[in-house]
């Protein structure tokens, strides 16, 4: 099969390949609903989501809604969350953002992304992942490791999460935005390791630019 020559093309080939390889692919943040993969996304910023996992099974069972996170007590949630980087002005996001919840949107995770990106401690990847994963809307989250194989399979040359979003957005189709991005992760995660890339496990490697094997 002959190399694709365009970023789009190389985008294509890479959904094609990466569908094969993850067809399961899903969100590795557990939660029940979309408050809980709203919280559990804002906790997940400089964390791992298994550390996230072991905190907030303790969370949501003091905490399932915004109506009782928005009236917690700061120091109860600190220590629910303590395991976690930054616990501390994760707490004040996550009480703030349920307290918006609330106030502005009758207690609902809106949709839109001017409105999430609205609430405290969410950016626009945590609005991503909370449209495509909880509310089936189109969404491309790009974290460290989209960013990183978006620039290894040159994809694109921006260096900006913003503008690698909105310049991979139109060569995926919409629906399909959210598990391109999961599964870029999850071979960023098993094979294209930041620190020792299996370039000779990589099911990318007959045309990604920076393969490091001969084809």
């Amino acid at each position: 099969m002959a190399r694709p020559r365009s970023s789009k093309g190389r985008a294509r080939r890479t959904h094609e390949r990466l569908t094969d390889e993850y067809p399961d692919a899903e969100c590795e943040l557990d939660h029940d609903s979309p408050f809980q993969l709203l919280i559990a996304t804002i906790l997940s910023a400089q964390a791992t989501d298994v550390g996230v996992n072991k905190v907030t099974p303790g969370l949501f069972a003091r905490y399932p809604d915004p109506y009782e996170l928005a009236a917690a007590e700061p120091a109860v949630v600190e220590e629910l969350i303590g395991s976690l980087g930054l616990f501390r002005n994760k707490t004040k996001s996550i009480i703030k953002c349920s307290q918006q919840l609330i106030d502005q949107h009758d207690g609902r995770v809106p949709t839109s992304m001017r409105d999430l990106t609205g609430l405290a401690g969410v950016g626009r990847k945590t609005a991503n992942v909370v449209r495509s994963v909880a509310l089936d809307l189109p969404g491309l989250p790009v974290d460290t490791h989209v960013l990183r194989l978006g620039g290894l399979l040159n994809l694109t040359e921006e260096t900006d999460p913003v503008k690698v979003e909105l310049e991979l957005n139109p060569m995926i189709p919409a629906a399909e935005r959210g598990l391109f991005s999961l599964r870029m992760i999850l071979h960023g995660r098993r094979v294209c390791i930041a620190r020792r890339p299996r370039c000779d496990e990589c099911v990318l490697n007959d045309f990604c630019p920076s393969a490091s094997v001969s084809n």
